[in-house]
């Protein structure tokens, strides 16, 4: 079952309506908050654990659709957490992060029952894709729904990747293209530098923050120009877009 977000996303539902329940498990505290961001980004809910015990207490009571497990933790390895989690919950799918790249690793996870597997570091955009995948398995469905974001007088068709303002057709590059949809995906809500580089060039993204303001005036030549502005700065904090004031 799926139902369009206020910011026109296409979100992916329980089956009796309610959002998606992900549980994020591990010690690196910049990794549960990054997954954290993006996965909330998809509509779902998430709570996050950074050690095996409080996973499963948290599984215990939040009942996850999807658990996002660390094969390293400080007080029990992924395995033995994954043990505890079958005997609450026998039925709900886990994907491991895993800084491993041996062979052994990665089949002893899926011998032990776990359902997938991503290999650090990771692009966030793997671990959604995979995540929707278990969760489509496991019970939910995703079907596709209106696609067409709106701010103000512009729109974005996340299908033809048409995009215009007062009616008005706007020619963007992909990766302006990539950069406008986060933008409108979050009207009026402020995002910062590395917010924008994780989600737009993903997390293991190599270069600076400059590439955002420089593709945020590409944007502002196409969209803002000789019109009233729609994205604005908020020094040291990041950028939004609203619409334009009448």
């Amino acid at each position: 079952m799926t139902t369009t977000s206020p910011q026109g996303r296409t979100e992916l539902l329980r089956s009796d309506g309610s959002p998606v329940r992900v549980l994020v498990v591990d010690d690196e505290q910049s990794i549960t908050e990054l997954l954290s961001m993006a996965l909330r980004y998809e509509g779902w809910q998430i709570r996050s654990a950074g050690d095996g015990h409080g996973a499963v207490r948290t599984a215990r009571e939040f009942r996850p659709d999807a658990v996002v497990l660390d094969m390293m933790l400080p007080d029990m390895d992924g395995l033995a957490v994954l043990g505890r989690l079958r005997r609450e919950l026998p039925d709900v799918p886990v994907l491991f992060l895993t800084a491993k790249d041996a062979v052994e690793d990665r089949i002893a996870g899926l011998t032990a029952g776990g359902d997938d597997y991503v290999t650090k570091p990771f692009a966030l955009e793997e671990v959604v894709a995979r995540l929707r995948g278990l969760i489509r398995r496991s019970g939910a469905s995703d079907r596709r729904s209106e696609s067409v974001l709106v701010v103000g007088d512009l729109t974005l068709d996340e299908d033809s990747h048409e995009v215009t303002r007062g009616g008005q057709h706007i020619h963007l590059t992909a990766t302006e293209f990539e950069l406008l949809r986060f933008l409108m995906r979050n009207p009026r809500r402020v995002l910062s530098k590395a917010q924008i580089l994780d989600r737009v060039w993903s997390y293991d993204f190599g270069g600076q923050a400059n590439v955002v303001e420089l593709y945020i005036s590409y944007l502002r030549r196409k969209i803002d120009a000789g019109r009233e502005p729609m994205i604005h700065t908020r020094r040291g904090a990041g950028y939004l877009i609203k619409p334009a004031v009448s």
